[in-house]
């Protein structure tokens, strides 16, 4: 792993990864994102949580909105869009009618919306797919007109408010609606109804570096994102880990969870060979390095290097 001077991008074989923060904040107390774990979990690694994942004075869990860019084989990659602007979330307030400079951001780092080629989307949830569409002239359109936006179908149909599924979950002692509100039809549906959607089910090849394959339970069609180049590894778990607690007890599931059994196997399955593989773990919603080469560690796992990325200023 090489990290190119100036930028805060590293390479992975043949593989260029750059972080883009789109927003980093507090978002709520630790036990409304992790119900089950105890406070002396937090606590008791303090020193790796405080002050990027979670505030110890205030007592508020902290998270990252991170899109990252891949270039792989010739092509401009996007991994997770985050939250976007000006979309409605009544859900959630501190997230709602955002105005960032996360385009700015990605032209800083030498991407223009149309020299995006693919954008994949690790799942379904507002927080992943918010930069798919943007506001012009009182509709949603895509942002990246030449791209290719990777969906999973059964993310696809599980959220299609023609479905009626409805999830909540309560964050900060509110009652959080994570069903279908305006997420699918201002960030999801215009990219299918213009004809840049790839649906995919259970895997799917990019190019000779990077494998999507189905890891369910955080949704039905939760992927990661598996890359592959000369002796390097790397996986981009998407909200498989919201937390480095998760790493040290991988059976706490988050608030978030759709299926919080089959997540908690999920993730100790992908950790587990991360660990044995020598990978480099890349989850969305990191602060402080981002992301890490991890160990096993008793019954759960712990971090052996954190990536060289540099930290994000907050937004």
């Amino acid at each position: 792993m090489t990290q190119r001077h100036g930028e805060n991008t590293i390479r992975l074989g043949d593989v260029e990864i750059t972080r883009v923060v789109e927003w980093e904040g507090a978002i709520a107390p630790p036990a409304a994102i992790l119900p089950d774990a105890p406070q002396r979990v937090w606590e008791n690694n303090r020193s790796t949580l405080h002050p990027h994942f979670w505030d110890a004075e205030t007592d508020m869990y902290r998270a990252a909105m991170n899109t990252w860019v891949l270039r792989s084989a010739g092509r401009i990659i996007l991994v997770d869009t985050g939250i976007g602007n000006d979309k409605y979330r009544p859900y959630a307030p501190v997230l709602s009618y955002l105005r960032t400079d996360f385009l700015t951001r990605l032209a800083a780092v030498g991407v223009a919306p149309e020299d995006v080629d693919l954008v994949i989307n690790t799942h379904v949830h507002a927080d992943h797919v918010g930069w798919n569409t943007t506001l012009a002239d009182n509709a949603w359109v895509p942002t990246f007109p030449n791209a290719r936006y990777l969906l999973n179908e059964a993310d696809v149909r599980y959220w299609d408010p023609l479905n009626g599924h409805r999830k909540s979950a309560v964050v900060g002692g509110l009652t959080a609606d994570f069903g279908n509100q305006n997420m699918f039809e201002d960030s999801v549906a215009p990219v299918i109804q213009a004809g840049q959607a790839v649906l995919w089910e259970d895997s799917h090849v990019i190019d000779e570096n990077l494998h999507l394959r189905v890891e369910p339970g955080h949704t039905p069609g939760s992927a990661v994102l598996e890359l592959t180049s000369g002796s390097d590894r790397a996986v981009f778990v998407g909200d498989l880990l919201h937390t480095p607690v998760q790493l040290f007890e991988p059976h706490q599931h988050s608030c978030f969870d759709e299926d919080r059994d089959r997540a908690s196997v999920t993730r100790r399955r992908v950790l587990s060979r991360a660990a044995d593989e020598h990978a480099l773990v890349l989850p969305a919603h990191f602060p402080g390095a981002g992301a890490a080469e991890i160990e096993r560690r008793g019954a759960g796992f712990g971090v052996k290097r954190w990536a060289p990325f540099a930290e994000a200023a907050a937004i």
